[in-house]
């Protein structure tokens, strides 16, 4: 594995971690809504990049991508909660990749929403830690359903 995807790979379970020991997740938003790109790594049938929204586990993390395009951008947070029942499920559903703690130089790990909620339910529970969902009655229930599609 080469450098870059190990460095990749380390930011993405990093992420992972902080997004739980915080329970908070954060997105650059501006009227028009969150900061977007093109997934260089995921097509679609008609082999079109993917879109591509923008996440991260740190503030400071955010606010250093609020620069060219994303300049008018500002750190928006978002309880994990609802990260995982509206943001990954509806990206999901609307054919999105997940851009988690992309760099100022839109380096970083782009992930399927579902199998990010998977990784997000693996760290909680070697955390000992509950989130309360509004849509299922527990996040296994949730990743039953997601184990079902695959």
């Amino acid at each position: 594995m080469s450098q870059n995807s190990n460095k990749v790979k380390q930011t993405h379970q990093q992420f992972i971690k902080r997004v739980c020991d915080t329970g908070i997740v954060w997105a650059l938003k501006n009227k028009d809504g969150l900061a977007t790109s093109s997934s260089t790594k995921y097509i679609d049938k008609n082999g079109e990049d993917l879109g591509l929204i923008c996440f991260w586990s740190d503030k400071n993390l955010a606010t250093a991508c609020a620069i060219d395009d994303w300049d008018d951008y500002k750190p928006s947070e978002i309880l994990l909660s609802e990260f995982i029942e509206h943001w990954c499920l509806g990206m999901s559903n609307d054919g999105f990749i997940v851009g988690c703690n992309f760099d100022e130089n839109m380096f970083g790990e782009e992930v399927d929403p579902l199998d990010l909620i998977l990784d997000l339910n693996k760290e909680l529970h070697h955390q000992k830690k509950e989130i309360k969902l509004k849509k299922f009655d527990h996040i296994n229930t949730l990743v039953d359903e997601i184990n079902k599609l695959g």
